[in-house]
């Protein structure tokens, strides 16, 4: 081979190598292909491949330029979804790995070069390099492995120094220590601890400590004691101070406060204060684990342990990103702790106001009764009952209502915050006999109007909380029943639905918004969710949870199983980029929001984006194609 040969190929495997999968794949083996590709170019509007079965199918890399894929065959159940392909993209790999004709048109919209190699090549190259195999058979699922990698190390080590007890006191420290001057007087250091919350106040002289008061001082000092409260406060201080430097770890504090029997440590850098660490800072590290939390949620006694408890859930997420736990996981962990904290906050109720004899069940609707809560939640929640004898559903909705509002004010106190379409238990349209609840649905089924149809996509996915489980269980039987018959309802559903599309953009990679953001939720997660909602419906399935919809639907749909993953993990991506997208924006102290700017993603999950999207617009193809939408 020449050398000018050898220098084209080297150049070939160097640019391949920047892309995936090539730059997962052994050296040799990316070589191997760049051997055997050759270079082809294709002016704008030309064809790349079409879906003529006399065409042999080849493996296409994209080198430079766009193409887009169109809809070559009409009602096409599986590439029928155009999709946009840019450099170092390759296609069409379910084609190539099924031996068959393409089913779009794949054509040029700009000047393309792309390297071309023989389906025989492709398939000889899927045996040599596992890497390739496993890209080509589980595309997102690699992608998203690779991704993870990324998101580790994004998140690890902030990670272990919250958790960790060898943390340094620098990596605890939350804030500027509160101080005052020695001179200062004692009502004046009590005005500050209550202004700024803290439990201790530090008198400095020059940045450096000459007392500490606390909160339990105060009352065998000041309260018990009646001082006077105009004298100096550092008559009545501590001037015995235990002081640590910033790099000492947190156990070193703890056993400072073991051996003298005190709540705090001042943190000290050549002589002066830099922070104050509190047995409740060394707590915390322990706490935020998942046993730890749910136990604390089991034997809280009070609404105000449970709003600590709240805010540990939302540390605990963060923990488990770094850990590398999947989308999937992490939704349902978040989920399960959301529902003990609200079952403990109706069984305080409970204690605290006893309910006369009434059979019923707190129900989960919306993304909890999907188990796919992230951080970013409101409330959505309804309660079912049934009636005794001598009792009637107007009377029993006189006493449960006061209760759900009393539940609902709770929930918000611990960051849940009410719904805005009122779609909440203490709605008297949403506490309902298990007959009244079948009688709505039955209308909303047999009527479908626009509004039924939104209440639909919420209220469908409901499962019982709290309470009577056997009343939830037997809507859901009922339901499971009535829909399958209603086709005409199914299918407007499907039209509603449709008129949701994934934002893949003909010009940029995304249609973004003025702010030049994406919806992840409204346009990411919703496609997939209504998507699975209305086959699920249609098959009879039990499931509430996207990813499980989408299992249950594969048998009686004959959907390849390979396909559905394929849909989970592009569902369960866009949960990951919601949590991580909510993760930071609690950091920076932002309202949490599922819009997101794609050009502040990474390349790779820009990538994975629009491969994530793809797979929206062709689960909806499927959609459109079943119900002639």
């Amino acid at each position: 081979m020449s050398e000018a040969a050898n220098s084209l190929i080297q150049a070939t495997v160097d640019h391949l190598s920047q892309f995936a999968p090539f730059d997962q794949m052994d050296v040799e083996h990316v070589q191997w292909l760049a051997e055997r590709a050759t270079l082809s170019y294709f002016a704008q509007g030309e064809a790349v491949l079409s879906p003529d079965p006399s065409e042999p199918v080849p493996f296409v890399i994209i080198k430079q330029g766009v193409v887009q894929g169109g809809q070559g065959v009409a009602g096409s159940r599986e590439d029928g979804a155009w999709l946009e392909l840019h450099e170092g993209e390759c296609f069409p790999l379910g084609a190539l790995l099924a031996n068959r004709p393409v089913t779009s048109v794949y054509r040029a919209t700009s000047d393309v070069f792309c390297y071309i190699v023989t389906a025989e090549d492709f398939m000889r190259l899927t045996r040599l390099s596992a890497a390739f195999y496993d890209f080509c058979t589980r595309r997102i699922a690699n992608l998203l492995e690779q991704s993870k990698h990324l998101i580790q190390a994004g998140y690890s080590k902030a990670s272990s120094e919250q958790q960790s007890m060898s943390s340094t006191l620098a990596d605890i420290i939350q804030r500027e220590p509160i101080t005052c001057a020695p001179d200062s007087s004692i009502r004046q250091a009590l005005q500050l601890m209550q202004d700024h919350a803290v439990g201790a106040m530090v008198a400095v002289d020059d940045h450096v400590p000459r007392g500490i008061l606390t909160l339990h001082d105060v009352l065998d000092r000041v309260a018990l004691a009646e001082i006077d409260l105009d004298q100096p406060v550092l008559s009545i201080m501590s001037q015995t101070l235990t002081t640590l430097p910033p790099h000492a770890q947190a156990h070193d504090a703890a056993l400072e406060m073991a051996r003298h029997g005190i709540r705090h440590v001042l943190i000290t850098r050549n002589g002066r204060l830099t922070g104050v660490v509190s047995e409740k800072d060394l707590f915390n590290l322990q706490r935020v684990g998942l046993s730890r939390i749910s136990n604390a949620i089991r034997h809280a006694t009070s609404f105000e342990v449970l709003q600590q408890c709240a805010q540990d859930i939302q540390q605990l997420a963060r923990n488990i990103l770094a850990q590398g736990v999947a989308a999937e996981q992490l939704t349902q962990i978040i989920t399960t702790l959301n529902d003990l904290l609200t079952t403990r906050i109706i069984e305080l109720e409970l204690e605290a106001n006893p309910l006369p004899d009434i059979e019923f069940c707190w129900l989960a609707l919306g993304s909890e009764g999907r188990f796919e809560q992230t951080l970013n939640t409101d409330q959505d929640n309804g309660i079912i009952f049934a009636p005794k004898a001598g009792q009637t559903p107007s009377n029993l909705r006189e006493v449960l209502l006061p209760f759900a509002k009393r539940i609902n004010d709770a929930l918000d106190a611990c960051g849940f915050p009410l719904c805005n379409g009122f779609v909440m238990a203490s709605n008297p349209k949403w506490c309902l006999s298990l007959e009244e609840w079948q009688g709505t649905f039955d209308t909303w089924i047999d009527h479908g109007a626009p509004m039924d149809l939104l209440h639909s996509t919420i209220f469908f996915d409901f499962r019982p909380l709290y309470g009577a489980a056997h009343l939830g269980t037997a809507l859901r039987e009922w339901l499971q029943k009535t829909a399958p018959k209603n086709t005409r309802f199914l299918h407007q559903l499907a039209v509603n639905a449709l008129r949701n599309r994934p934002p893949l953009g003909l010009v940029r990679d995304f249609v973004t918004g003025e702010d030049n953001t994406v919806d992840l939720k409204l346009n990411g997660i919703t496609p997939f969710v209504d998507a699975a909602r209305i086959f699920n419906l249609a098959v009879g399935g039990a499931q509430t949870n996207t990813v499980e919809r989408l299992r249950e639907i594969a048998a009686p749909l004959h959907i390849q199983p390979q396909d559905i993953e394929a849909y989970c993990d592009a569902f369960l991506f866009i949960q990951l980029l919601r949590l991580r997208l909510h993760h930071e924006q609690n950091e920076q102290r932002k309202p949490l929001t599922n819009r997101v700017d794609p050009d502040t993603l990474n390349t790779l999950d820009r990538r994975i984006l629009k491969e994530v999207f793809r797979q929206a617009r062709k689960l909806q193809t499927k959609l459109a194609v079943d119900y002639q939408v």
